[in-house]
C-alpha cells in the first residue's frame, strides 16, 4: 500500500507537508542544503576532500628546506565538518508499522460494504481478533453498537472526513471519539493517478476518551446535585400555600431557570394584615445559587415581620433596605411591596428598583403603576415613597420579576409592552392567567432565567355572592353622645345582616368599646366602619390621633384601661395601624360560624 497516497488525507497532514516543502525550498535558495566547506579551503558541493598520498607535495608531513631552521614545520590538519544527515522520508516508513504502534484503535475498511482491510493491535486488544475481508456490519459489530455504520456511508458518499464525539459502548464501559477519513487504494501495478473510483476505503480512528467522559459526567452530576439543593432550598423558602384573602383571588407561580442555569433568588408572598387588608410582595435577589436563595429567605421572613407592624409600603421598604445591607452588602435585591384595602378600592405600593405593577380593568384596558420607585434594596441613602393605583371590581393586577420580560438583545420596555398585550387578552382565574402569561412570553423548561409571577383579582360580585359582602359606616360627631349613637347604629346594621343574636351582641359590645376608646384618647375626625365578608365580621374605628393604643393589665382600682382587653378577649383578632392622613385605626374581627 502506498503510504504517501492516503496518509496525506489525515487532517493537518497536507498543511504539515506544505510547510516542509516551503522550508526545504527556502534552505535550497539560501544554500543551506550543501555541506559547508572546511575553513580556508573550497569544496565541491556534495563531495569530500580527497586525502593526499604520503610523501606527496600536498602531504603536510613532508620536510623541506627553508631560510630559517632548515626545516618546514608541520601544518595541523584542518577539521572537516560532519556531513548533515538527511531527514527520513515518509515514503520509507511502513504503514503497518506506524498504525500498529498507535495507542488508538485503528481499522481500515474498503468498498461499498466497508469490508475489513486492516485492524491494528490496539483494536484487537480492545475488541478482539477481526478477520479481514468481511463487511463491517458483520466483522466489526462494535461499529454498529457505537452507531457508526451510517457515518461510514456518509463519509463514502461525501468524500469528506467526519468525527463523532463521545460514543459509548452499550455496556457503558468505554467512550470513544471516532474520526472517519476517506482514503483511496491505487490499482495494483498502476500509477498514483491511475485509481479506481470504486476502490475507496475509510480509515477509522477511535480515541479512547473514557476517563474524560467519566470526569465530565461526575462534574455534571455534581452540578445537578448543587442545583437540586438550591431549587429545593428556594422552593422551601417560598410560601407552600398562598393565603387567600376574603376580597381577593390570588395565584402565583415560580419557575427556576433551565437545567444549565443556576437557580436565582426570585420570591413572592401574600400576607393578610387584618381588617380585610392584604399585603402582596414580590422581589428578586441579584445573583444565583444557594447564597441568593438564602438571602431571599431572610428578606421574605423580614417582610412578614415588618408587615405585621402594618406600616405603609414605603416604610417597609425603608426597613428592608437597611436589613439587606446588613445581610450582605454585595447582594442587591429589587422588590415591590403593595397593600390592598377593599374599603378604598386601592392598591398602595412602593417599589425598590422593581418593574411596574400592571392592572387590567374589567373592560380590558391595561394600566402601569406609575412612579414612585427607588433604587434596589441594599444601596442605602434613599427615602422611599408610596403611590396608589385603583383596583376596582373585575380588575386584575400582575406582579412579576424581570425573568418574565427580559430578553438578550431586547430593551426591557419591549418585554413589558409584550406582557401588557398578553394581559389585555388574558381571561380566567388567576392560576389560568399565570399559565397564559408564561406561555405568551415564551417561558418554558429551557428558559435561561428564574421567573416569578403573581396574579390577583378583585372579583365583581353579583347575585347571592354579593349578599355576603356589605359595608356600613358612621361619622362620629359630637362628644360623649356619639357613643350611644354608635351602639344603636351597630345594633341595627348587624341585625339587618341577619347575624345570630350572640354574634350581634358581641359585635355591639366591641363597637362600643372601640368608640369609647377613640372618644377618650383620639381626636376628630372619627368614623365607625362595619364590614362583613363571607368569612368574618370586621369592626374598625378611625380617628385623627396617631398614638396607637396597647393592651395592658388594669388594676382593680383603675377606672380605665379595660376596653382593649375586653375587645381582645371576645374577638378572634384585633390590631392597630397608622393611617396615611396622620391618624390611626383600631380594628377587630369575628369569625362567622360555618353554615
Amino acid at each position: 500500500m502506498n503510504f504517501t497516497r492516503w496518509s496525506a488525507r489525515f487532517p493537518g497532514t497536507q498543511r504539515r507537508a506544505a510547510a516542509r516543502s516551503e522550508h526545504a525550498a527556502a534552505q535550497a535558495k539560501r544554500g543551506e542544503g550543501s555541506v559547508p566547506a572546511a575553513r580556508g579551503g573550497r569544496a565541491d558541493p556534495g563531495t569530500e576532500r580527497s586525502t593526499p598520498a604520503a610523501g606527496s607535495p600536498a602531504d603536510p608531513t613532508v620536510s623541506g628546506t627553508g631560510s630559517g631552521s632548515g626545516t618546514t614545520p608541520a601544518v595541523a590538519p584542518t577539521r572537516r565538518p560532519a556531513v548533515l544527515a538527511a531527514a527520513p522520508s515518509p515514503d520509507e516508513l511502513s504503514v503497518r508499522e506506524v498504525l500498529g504502534r498507535l495507542p488508538a484503535l485503528v481499522a481500515l475498511v474498503h468498498g461499498p460494504e466497508h469490508r475489513v482491510a486492516y485492524v491494528n493491535d490496539a483494536y484487537t486488544s480492545g475488541f478482539g481478533t477481526r478477520t479481514p475481508g468481511g463487511p463491517a456490519h458483520q466483522a466489526l459489530p462494535e461499529l454498529g453498537e457505537l452507531g457508526l455504520l451510517p457515518l461510514l456511508d456518509q463519509v463514502q458518499r461525501s468524500g469528506k472526513p467526519r468525527t463523532a464525539k463521545n460514543r459509548t459502548t452499550p455496556g457503558g464501559t468505554h467512550s470513544y471519539t471516532v474520526t472517519c477519513t476517506p482514503v483511496e487504494f491505487p490499482k495494483t501495478g498502476g500509477t498514483d493517478s491511475d485509481t479506481d473510483p470504486h476502490h475507496t476505503g475509510i480509515l477509522i480512528h477511535l480515541a479512547d476518551v473514557t476517563d474524560h467522559a467519566e470526569a465530565v459526567e461526575r462534574l455534571r452530576a455534581s452540578e445537578r446535585r448543587q442545583r437540586e439543593a438550591a431549587v429545593t432550598l428556594q422552593r422551601s423558602l417560598l410560601p407552600q400555600e398562598l393565603e387567600q384573602p376574603d376580597d381577593l383571588r390570588v395565584a402565583a407561580t415560580y419557575q427556576p431557570g433551565g437545567t444549565e442555569a443556576a437557580v436565582g433568588g426570585d420570591w413572592y408572598d401574600v400576607i393578610t394584615l387584618g381588617a380585610g387588608r392584604t399585603a402582596l410582595v414580590i422581589g428578586d435577589v441579584m445573583g444565583r445559587g444557594v447564597r441568593a436563595a438564602a438571602v431571599m429567605g431572610q428578606l421574605r421572613t423580614a417582610v412578614r415581620a415588618y408587615a405585621r407592624l402594618d406600616l405603609p409600603p414605603h416604610e417597609v421598604l425603608q426597613l428592608l433596605d437597611g436589613l439587606a445591607a446588613e445581610i450582605d452588602a454585595s447582594q442587591i435585591a429589587t422588590c415591590v411591596y403593595a397593600v390592598h384595602d377593599p374599603n378604598e378600592g386601592l392598591l398602595a405600593y412602593a417599589s425598590a428598583g422593581h418593574l411596574p405593577i400592571l392592572v387590567r380593568d374589567e373592560d380590558g384596558t391595561v394600566r402601569r403603576a406609575a412612579d414612585p420607585t427607588g433604587p434596589p434594596l441594599g444601596t442605602g441613602g434613599w427615602l422611599h415613597t408610596s403611590g396608589t393605583i385603583a383596583l376596582g371590581p373585575g380588575s386584575t393586577a400582575v406582579l412579576y420579576t424581570d425573568g418574565l420580560v427580559e430578553r438578550r438583545g431586547e430593551d426591557i420596555d419591549e418585554g413589558v409592552a409584550a406582557l401588557e398585550r398578553a394581559l389585555s387578552g388574558a381571561q380566567g382565574t388567576p392560576a389560568v392567567i399565570c399559565d397564559r402569561l408564561m406561555r405568551a412570553l415564551g417561558v418554558d423548561a429551557d428558559h435561561d432565567d428564574d421567573v416569578a409571577v403573581m396574579v390577583l383579582q378583585q372579583p365583581a360580585r353579583t347575585g347571592a355572592d354579593a349578599e355576603l359582602f356589605h359595608n356600613a359606616a358612621l361619622e362620629l360627631l359630637g362628644g360623649i353622645e356619639a357613643a350611644p349613637r354608635a351602639r344603636a347604629f351597630a345594633q341595627g346594621v348587624l341585625t339587618s345582616w341577619r347575624f345570630p343574636v350572640e354574634l350581634c351582641d358581641l359585635g355591639v359590645l366591641a363597637a362600643s368599646e372601640l368608640v369609647a376608646n377613640s372618644l377618650q384618647h383620639g381626636t376628630p375626625p372619627m368614623r365607625l366602619r362595619l364590614r362583613r365578608t363571607d368569612r368574618r365580621l370586621i369592626i374598625e374605628v378611625t380617628d385623627g390621633d396617631d398614638h396607637l393604643p396597647r393592651r395592658r393589665r388594669a388594676e382593680p382600682a383603675d377606672e380605665t384601661g379595660r376596653g382593649i382587653s375586653i375587645v381582645a378577649t371576645i374577638a378572634s383578632s384585633w390590631g392597630t395601624r397608622r393611617t396615611p392622613g396622620g391618624g390611626k385605626a383600631v380594628w377587630c374581627e369575628f369569625a362567622l360560624p360555618d353554615k
